[in-house]
């Protein structure tokens, strides 16, 4: 069997959120290696120098895209969220993947509830909103030659342009089920099934006015394990 590497977004202010998506993947499945995307430790590489954006609710708007070259342009990756967990195998995820594909992510048709976002900052909004918030990236896809660090730091390429896949033909993007990008919120038990990765992508229990949200309780007993352990 392969070792797919997962990249889980990191933010300083989070670290705890992390954690717990980090144990979440690694309880669930065999054969994966959980790397973070820290931001000093990518400006140490020299593979990130672009400066602070405003409209960024995390650290990791723009790292996120750096994936296909931290893979080596070769293989299968995952990239994630720091606020989402694992409630299945993720070789499961991984065996959805099609070589035809540059990206593989849920194509959401979602519009945030709130304004703003867990940490107060502004949701900004477009199309393909949280597309880019799970993907399955085909890291040897020609197309995906395009990004480079040099782009993903240029002050002229835009969240919107990345967080779209502005770089690709739309029949490049591929399909994942909902399932492995489930919105808290958005999506509901029964009618859309049974989320196999759960997205606190509004806010999470380790914010303190999110402590009793949906699926509170999953995140819960993942952190007390994790803690046990």
């Amino acid at each position: 069997m392969n070792n797919f590497n997962i990249y889980i977004g990191y933010d300083t202010r989070e670290d705890i959120a992390y954690q717990v998506s980090k144990f979440s993947a690694l309880q669930q499945s065999k054969n994966v290696s959980v790397l973070p995307l820290k931001l000093d430790d990518l400006k140490e590489k020299g593979l990130y120098w672009r400066g602070e954006d405003k409209l960024g609710s995390t650290e990791f708007t723009f790292s996120r895209f750096l994936v296909p070259e931290l893979n080596d342009y070769k293989g299968w990756a995952l990239f994630c969220d720091c606020d989402i967990i694992f409630l299945d195998d993720i070789n499961n995820l991984f065996n959805l993947r099609d070589d035809k594909y540059a990206v593989m992510c849920v194509q959401h048709d979602y519009t945030p509830k709130e304004g703003t976002k867990m940490d107060g900052k502004q949701q900004t909004l477009y199309p393909r909103k949280n597309w880019s918030s799970l993907v399955l990236w085909n890291c040897g896809h020609p197309s995906n030659q395009k990004i480079s660090k040099e782009l993903i730091n240029d002050p002229e390429t835009t969240g919107k342009y990345l967080h779209r896949f502005s770089w690709l033909e739309d029949h490049e993007i591929g399909p994942i089920p909902h399932h492995w990008n489930w919105l808290v919120g958005w999506y509901k038990e029964p009618d859309d099934g049974n989320p196999k990765a759960i997205h606190y992508t509004e806010g999470g229990p380790w914010f303190e006015n999110y402590r009793d949200c949906e699926y509170h309780q999953k995140w819960k007993d993942l952190l007390f394990n994790m803690m046990s352990s």
